[in-house]
């Protein structure tokens, strides 16, 4: 499998062609351009002008340059893969999460509906997880699967 690097460039002036090529000519591809102004108090946002929500089980590290694992929401989803794969119901994961402590990115506790709509969250995030050392060590069971 490939693994690739990301970087974002925080530009504060008008962008300029050497950046380009400088990142080119490093093996770099440029993947996006993201734009933003000052939206006047008469306007309204248009449609798709807000950025996605971080995913729940990362945040942005401490240099705002990347996103890294959120280690207590990163627990909450192993916890979620674990008791789903155990053929756990919705009301079964609820408790266990809310008696565990752990809590929404709004900190609410968990609900039935809450642990349902990570359900995708969860398809995107599980090969990482399955492939974590945090996960193995948890799974001994499962190490040799």
């Amino acid at each position: 499998m490939a693994h690739f690097e990301r970087i974002r460039d925080v530009i504060s002036g008008p962008m300029s062609p050497e950046i380009i090529q400088q990142r080119t000519k490093a093996g770099w591809q440029m993947v996006s351009i993201e734009w933003r102004r000052e939206l006047p108090d008469s306007e309204t946002p248009s449609e798709g002008a807000y950025d996605e929500d971080i995913p729940y089980g990362l945040r942005i590290s401490n240099d705002g340059q990347r996103l890294e694992v959120d280690p207590t929401e990163n627990r909450a989803l192993m916890l979620m893969m674990d008791l789903l794969g155990q053929d756990f119901s919705y009301s079964a994961i609820v408790s266990d999460l809310n008696e565990k402590g752990f809590r929404t990115r709004s900190g609410h506790p968990w609900t039935r509906v809450a642990v349902f709509n990570m359900m995708p969250r969860l398809i995107e995030a599980g090969p990482r997880i399955f492939h974590s050392e945090e996960w193995k060590a948890a799974q001994p069971s499962r190490r040799d699967s």
